[in-house]
């Protein structure tokens, strides 16, 4: 995202609360993920832009989304879901789901995000064990999980800058 925008996202999400703020950030994501079917502007080829990606599209939820980001064998973007919904501090997320999804979207590569409504982008140990079990289910069907990002309230972390995979 360039700084223009990051300063006007942080200004909209500042002066808007609820159901307003809520309603435009869904748009910008509309028009975000449309652009990127196309080609044109958003590429998730970096840390940095993956981050800024899924903090867009997780920031502020009140509760906990998995969300993940299909590759093809050049990690280009196929599409992105949002695969599972929990609760204010966890999501039951089944590796069976992910990797039929991954194979229904004939991906070579995922990469994973989910949020912390708490606001701490800090992995847990259960994270860190859900992300192992992920990676030996997808490598079964020689899937590759590229990364994972855990998306806190003004930050996010990267299981792969970290070193996690």
């Amino acid at each position: 995202m360039k700084p223009n925008a990051r300063r006007l996202a942080r200004a909209l999400r500042e002066a808007l609360t609820g159901d307003d703020a809520t309603a435009i950030l869904q748009a910008a994501m509309r028009v975000l993920e449309e652009r990127s079917r196309f080609g044109v502007g958003l590429t998730l080829t970096t840390p940095s832009a993956c981050s800024s990606y899924f903090r867009m599209r997780l920031n502020g939820l009140e509760h906990e989304e998995f969300h993940v980001a299909y590759l093809d064998a050049q990690n280009q973007l196929i599409d992105v879901e949002s695969l599972f919904r929990g609760t204010l501090s966890q999501t039951s997320v089944y590796p069976r789901e992910i990797v039929k999804r991954a194979l229904a979207h004939n991906a070579a590569a995922v990469i994973f995000a989910h949020n912390h409504p708490s606001g701490v982008a800090e992995p847990s140990r259960s994270d860190e064990a859900l992300t192992a079990a992920l990676r030996q289910a997808l490598a079964l069907v020689d899937v590759k999980v590229l990364d994972h990002f855990v998306i806190g309230r003004e930050s996010a972390m990267s299981f792969a800058e970290r070193g996690l995979l």
